[in-house]
């Protein structure tokens, strides 16, 4: 069975790029038509896939994903202003602390040290 499921991505695959290589090969005033051949070729090789190990195992996957997804808690407003206010606030204190730093390593180095002025 293993050696079927790799044909139908073989098969997935080369429907994916029949569709991009009818793009390319259609006339570039036909943009409808060079859309709709890649996503025919896209559309195909979903089908092939779903009927395989690897597209069932996929789908399970995303259903299991979108069930995770449902669980999330998200903050609520205000909380998303004081946490975004607080990165800021950080931000603020390291870039000041930073600038401290460089200013006294500066000092000391042009001024105590090398005695430039």
């Amino acid at each position: 069975m293993e050696n079927m499921d790799k044909l139908k991505l073989g098969a997935a695959l080369l429907l994916v790029a029949a569709g991009v290589a009818g793009f390319y090969l259609l006339p570039a005033d036909q943009q409808v038509l060079r859309v709709l051949a890649v996503v025919v070729g896209v559309l195909l090789a979903a089908t092939v896939m779903w009927f395989s190990a690897t597209g069932r195992t996929f789908v399970d996957y995303a259903r299991d994903s979108i069930k995770e997804a449902e669980k999330v808690v998200w903050p609520s407003k205000k909380e998303v202003w004081q946490v975004t206010g607080m990165v800021f606030l950080f931000a603020f204190v390291l870039a000041l602390f930073m600038w401290l730093v460089d200013s006294g390593l500066a000092w000391l180095f042009y001024d105590v040290l090398l005695k430039r002025g």
